[in-house]
C-alpha cells in the first residue's frame, strides 16, 4: 500500500479543541453568580480526579482553566438604587404583556429561568431607566415601559 493512504496518527483526523471564549468586557457578577462559578470549579476538579479517560481529562482541563480565569477575575457588581442596572430584578411591559427579568453576569444568565446577561440588547436597553419610563426598542418608539426595579440581593 502507498503511504499516501496510510494515516500516520489517529489523532491527525480529530478536530482542533481550542480554548472556551472569555466574553468581552468586565466580568461582573451577583454574590449568587460568584458562589455559583466556586461550585463549578470544585466540581471539576473533583470530576478531573476521578476521570481515567485522557480525553475526558483534556476537556475538564479546558472547562477547568475557563472557570478558575472567570472565578478570579469576578467583580461583584454594585446593589443598584431604584433604576435599572446590572443585579436588578426588572419588571416591564412589552407588547402589551408583562415580564419580569433579572440582570446578570455573562456566565450566569439563564434565560429561560428570566436571567438575562447585562450585555443582551433587552437589558442594554433597560439601562438606566427607572419605574414608569418608556424607552424605544426594536424600530419602535416606546415600545417597553418600566413597571417595577429592585436589587436582586440586599
Amino acid at each position: 500500500m502507498s503511504v499516501a493512504f496510510r494515516r500516520e496518527d489517529d489523532d491527525e483526523h480529530k478536530e482542533p479543541r481550542f480554548e472556551l471564549p472569555l466574553p468581552p468586557g468586565p466580568n461582573l457578577v451577583t454574590r449568587r453568580g460568584l458562589a455559583a462559578m466556586a461550585e463549578q470549579v470544585v466540581r471539576l476538579e473533583r470530576d478531573l480526579a476521578a476521570e481515567s479517560d485522557a480525553e475526558r481529562q483534556t476537556a475538564l482541563k479546558r472547562d477547568l482553566r475557563y472557570w478558575r480565569t472567570r472565578h478570579s477575575t469576578a467583580e461583584i457588581a454594585p446593589v443598584p438604587t431604584d433604576e435599572v442596572a446590572f443585579g436588578a430584578r426588572v419588571t416591564y411591559r412589552l407588547n402589551g404583556q408583562q415580564k419580569t427579568i433579572e440582570l446578570v453576569g455573562s456566565d450566569e444568565a439563564d434565560p429561560a429561568a428570566g436571567r438575562v446577561a447585562f450585555t443582551a440588547p433587552l437589558a442594554v436597553a433597560l439601562t438606566g431607566l427607572m419605574a414608569g419610563e418608556t424607552v424605544d426598542f426594536a424600530g419602535r418608539a416606546d415600545a417597553i415601559e418600566v413597571i417595577d426595579t429592585q436589587a436582586i440581593e440586599p
